[in-house]
């Protein structure tokens, strides 16, 4: 993979995303075998914004990697506080690391982020916008469990302002899949996502029913329905809690479905779903480490190389 930065899934060819992928399993399957591989490195965490997984695994992944990490810490206890700008506080903390990640409220922050810095940066989710390594470790997550060639994949929830949905479907368009689409009216996918994958040849269905489409699925991605995402509060209330799912649902479905949640979950899996062999969200979240390792590497060891060029 040839990339400065990794800002949005759409950057990443199939060839981009096999690479991490394969990268991914082989630390996997030896993890303490790339220790050291990055001493010295310093990647500095910048999260405008809550995370614990995101942040925790990608703070793992470096230390795994030999290297250490930097954390801004939260935005009430930094300088952003006191009106420093987005721009100054990247600039700042660019010169203190080797590589940046960067967690942001407002879409397009990273984007802009980017144009202020020469280290890497990667961005770990920008508003309603993209979260592109988590788009990679849900990618990982299919591969070994259901593959990515000839698979129906059922996306479901929040749609509208999920970016790990719109980083996920405009990945998933390198690959021969088709994608359903499952949402209320009010939450389906933005008219510019929509566009995107039709320009792309993707075989996109939607739905506002799971019931339908559910025997056909050999993926079942879950989202929850995101509060802090909706700027009218009874718009929020309407379709709170209406998208769930629970093991007398998961009957009607095959046998080999994956069903899958970047988390936090709120309601829309039972616990009870969590002890069949359907349940690989926990599987998916601790993915995020060998890949996030994999992408740092390979982030990392092109910076380096062009500094020696």
């Amino acid at each position: 993979m040839r990339q400065d930065h990794l800002i949005s899934a759409t950057q990443l060819s199939r060839e981009d995303i096999e690479a991490v992928l394969d990268r991914a399993a082989e630390i996997d399957g030896d993890m303490d075998a790339w220790q050291g591989r990055h001493a010295g490195s310093v990647l500095g965490l910048c999260f405008f914004e809550p995370s614990t997984r995101t942040r925790m695994s990608f703070d793992t992944a470096m230390k795994r990697l030999g290297g250490r990490t930097i954390d801004m810490g939260s935005v009430e206890s930094s300088s952003v506080k006191k009106g420093e700008t987005l721009a100054d506080t990247m600039r700042v903390v660019e010169g203190y690391a080797d590589a940046l990640v960067l967690r942001h409220p407002l879409e397009g922050s990273a984007k802009m982020a980017t144009e202020f810095v020469d280290v890497p940066l990667v961005n770990a989710g920008d508003g309603a916008g993209q979260h592109p390594t988590q788009t990679l470790l849900d990618l990982y997550t299919m591969r070994e469990n259901a593959g990515l060639n000839d698979v129906t994949i059922g996306i479901m929830g929040d749609l509208k302002y999920g970016r790990t949905v719109h980083s996920l479907a405009a990945a998933l368009t390198n690959f021969d899949v088709r994608q359903h689409f499952i949402s209320p009216e009010s939450l389906s996918l933005p008219r510019s996502v929509r566009y995107d994958l039709h320009e792309e040849g993707a075989q996109v269905r939607e739905h506002t029913s799971l019931t339908e489409v559910l025997p056909d699925l050999d993926v079942l991605y879950v989202t929850r329905i995101q509060r802090e995402r909706f700027p009218d509060e009874n718009e929020y209330l309407k379709v709170a809690g209406e998208y769930q799912i629970d093991t007398d649902d998961l009957e009607r479905a095959k046998e080999s479905l994956t069903v899958m949640h970047p988390l936090p979950r709120v309601d829309e899996i039972a616990p009870e779903v969590d002890e069949t062999s359907h349940a690989k969200y926990f599987e998916q979240a601790h993915n995020g480490v060998p890949v996030r390792m994999a992408l740092l590497d390979m982030l990392l060891e092109n910076a380096t190389s062009e500094d020696d060029q």
